[in-house]
């Protein structure tokens, strides 16, 4: 079993004990998320799959901010914010700005000249520690800046 799935049971314990409902609900949504994973892949988990699975989550629920902003339904958002700042202390810290940008440059020193060239090289050196429109921006302005 992965570190992270006994991480996640442990916390979701913790949560239940401490009678924390909006915590308990929300691991215990994750948990369901990455037993289904399992299921799929008819196998036990590693942790970069329970990764991808905590990545999806968050991305729903970034979506789901950004439809209730629009909506006008700002509780709603914020207790979506909550969760994706609760989910994300589960996360492998994230690549600053620099080291991507010296990585996208690098990478253009080293002879690629479009953006899908660039994201093929950075992306898999950062793979779960960096966002991919993070990436793009950051390759589109080197790229533009032709540097």
């Amino acid at each position: 079993m992965s570190d992270l799935l006994d991480r996640l049971e442990q916390e979701l314990n913790s949560a239940r004990k401490a009678q924390a409902r909006a915590r308990t609900l929300l691991l215990g949504t994750i948990l369901s998320d990455v037993r289904n994973r399992q299921i799929e892949l008819r196998r036990p988990v590693t942790d970069d799959e329970v990764l991808e699975v905590m990545r999806r989550g968050i991305k729903r629920r970034r979506e789901s901010i950004e439809m209730y902003t629009r909506a006008g339904r700002e509780d709603l958002a914020a207790r979506e914010r909550a969760e994706v700042v609760e989910l994300e202390q589960f996360l492998p810290p994230q690549v600053g700005d620099d080291e991507l940008r010296a990585a996208v440059r690098q990478a253009i020193e080293g002879g690629a000249t479009t953006l899908g060239a660039v994201m093929g090289q950075v992306l898999p050196r950062f793979k779960g520690r960096a966002e991919g429109g993070k990436v793009s921006a950051l390759a589109r302005e080197e790229l533009g800046s032709g540097t």
